[in-house]
């Protein structure tokens, strides 16, 4: 075969999106006599969706020597944009910087009014949007927008309008940015753009869905981001982001195993692209699944790996910590997050975590605060993955302030979300609560049956840690009157009469050991009683325990 025949099926093999083909033939082509500035191109984008993001800069660079030597500074001023492109994906801002300086300077020395200053407008849209100013970065992406329907560019009119709908989401206007996104998802389903911009707009579009916890949308895209990626032989770059996108919602909506495996062969992906910070996320995602499944160690070390990639351990490594007992050090881990985040979506990450384990250690008033920063930004989002858990957290507070209809109407509504959503694991978590809830009502039967169907529900997901959880509780319930005691306090009274220290109560009731002597105060105080054998002997002979038991 000669030279100009293996060019030819290089370029039949970019043309079918045959990508590793591509790059392979192009590459090989290239070695054996200098690619033009076209071909050089074509083999930058090659190497870009095969994941060779150093050979993508490489052959971007030099197509943009090989336009400028040839006499157009248009094509060489749009060659080194996508030189910054690519630098920004490796994190090599300053180096991205100077690219799009040397592209600004070009077009100026010639005043070409074209479509490249478009696209030198998303960097400075993106600085805007890096330093907290989504309203400058908004104005920039439109004036791109602009630019790219006056040159008739689908490519920089899907990337600028995605990033107007991202700004609109960062500055609280969610309807708006949501319209936006689905307009310019438009365009990339229908096969409107390049592939090149068709994934990088995909992964905003999902990442900017789980930023609001829109997971329906969430859900929509990243079906679609696979099945685009699945047809394009070779394809890789956007491989490990749709995983770690699509192992989210699997962990929502359940599927655990399946979950897993998406988070694994994602890292996969991302080994054969040095750099990408999306392995943190990976990793992070990884965490999060073995400590549900109570596989602390596995979990121990994906959080650590996560660390090391610069991804945030919160809340998730915090939860791991509640989940082994360390309580103390899980209500350091998760103030010290909260006290640091001021943006609130990134707060309300967190704040469903910092409920559970200041009640855990017994701080209600913390509990509370965050309880209800939580509603309010449910609110103001309008997310049904929020209102959920902003209901499941006021009745989890409302249940510790010993408000237990009110905790039973909330828990209730939250059960109703998680059901709408198709979260199993938050729905049992919330029947548990709704059990409780049940108890301090007296109303132990339902206690049983809403407990009964949460241990159920954790078996097959499972959730070793919570089924451990709602067996004790089952074994733990009041069977007789209890002058004035609470479900839990009754609870914690037949432990003491088992001859249980409060440690060992504690880990069987999943609170902290200051809890723990608070309810014995409050039991010795109602009771009247002054001693852990004057509890044990009140409540054998209350039939709150028998010798059997």
């Amino acid at each position: 075969m000669t030279s100009s025949d293996a060019l030819e099926r290089a370029r039949q093999s970019f043309s079918s999106r045959a990508w590793s083909d591509a790059y392979d033939a192009l590459a090989a082509a290239d070695k054996q006599a200098s690619l033009s500035a076209v071909d050089l191109e074509r083999l930058a984008i090659a190497a870009f969706l095969v994941g060779q993001l150093p050979h993508s800069v490489n052959a971007w660079a030099r197509a943009h020597r090989e336009f400028l030597q040839s006499g157009d500074p248009v094509r060489a001023a749009r060659s080194a944009f996508w030189v910054a492109f690519v630098l920004l994906d490796l994190r090599d801002v300053a180096a991205a910087n100077g690219w799009v300086a040397r592209a600004q300077r070009l077009l100026d020395a010639g005043a070409h009014d074209c479509v490249e200053r478009g696209y030198l407008l998303l960097p400075a849209a993106l600085r805007h949007a890096a330093s907290g100013d989504p309203a400058g970065a908004l104005a920039r992406f439109r004036q791109a927008t602009e630019i790219g329907e006056r040159f008739g560019d689908p490519d920089l009119v899907a990337l600028a309008r995605q990033g107007e709908a991202r700004a609109l989401l960062w500055m609280g206007k969610i309807p708006d940015g949501t319209a936006l996104l689905d307009e310019v998802m438009v365009a990339v389903t229908t096969g409107e753009v390049s592939p090149l911009v068709t994934g990088t707009v995909y992964c905003s579009v999902i990442e900017a869905c789980q930023e609001i916890y829109d997971l329906q949308r969430a859900h929509t895209w990243t079906t679609a981001l696979t099945r685009w990626a699945e047809s394009q032989p070779g394809l890789i770059t956007y491989r490990g982001q749709c995983l770690v996108y699509r192992a989210a919602i699997l962990q929502v909506r359940g599927a655990w195993p399946a979950a897993l495996d998406a988070v694994k062969r994602a890292q996969e992906w991302f080994a054969r692209i040095p750099a990408d910070p999306a392995t943190g996320s990976a990793f992070y995602r990884q965490g999060d699944l073995h400590r549900l499944r109570g596989e602390f160690t596995q979990a121990e070390e994906a959080y650590r790996s996560a660390s090391q990639w610069g991804r945030r351990l919160e809340p998730g490594l915090a939860l791991l910590r509640l989940s082994q007992g360390k309580h103390d050090v899980a209500a350091a881990s998760i103030r010290r997050a909260v006290d640091e985040t001021r943006d609130r979506l990134a707060r309300s990450e967190l704040l469903p975590a910092y409920v559970d384990i200041m009640l855990a250690v017994d701080d209600i008033a913390a509990a509370r605060l965050a309880a209800d920063e939580l509603a309010q930004i449910a609110s103001a989002l309008d997310a049904p993955l929020l209102h959920a858990q902003a209901a499941h957290a006021a009745g989890a507070v409302l249940l510790c302030e010993g408000v237990a209809q009110a905790a039973l109407a909330a828990l209730r509504r939250a059960w109703a979300a998680w059901q709408e959503i198709e979260a199993p694991y938050e729905g049992a978590r919330t029947r548990v609560l709704i059990a409780l809830a049940c108890r301090e009502l007296g109303d132990e039967e339902t206690a049983r049956i809403e407990l009964d169907a949460a241990r159920w529900s954790f078996s097959q997901l499972g959730a070793a840690p919570d089924v451990a959880r709602v067996e004790a509780l089952s074994r733990t319930h009041p069977t007789a009157p209890t002058a004035g005691l609470t479900a839990r306090e009754v609870e914690v009274l037949r432990l003491v009469a088992a001859g249980k220290t409060n440690r060992a109560i504690a880990e069987d009731l999943f609170i902290s050991e200051k809890t723990v002597a608070r309810h014995i105060s409050n039991i010795f105080t109602k009771l009247d009683l002054s001693s852990r054998a004057a509890a044990t002997a009140y409540a054998y002979e209350h039939g709150i325990v028998s010798p059997s038991t």
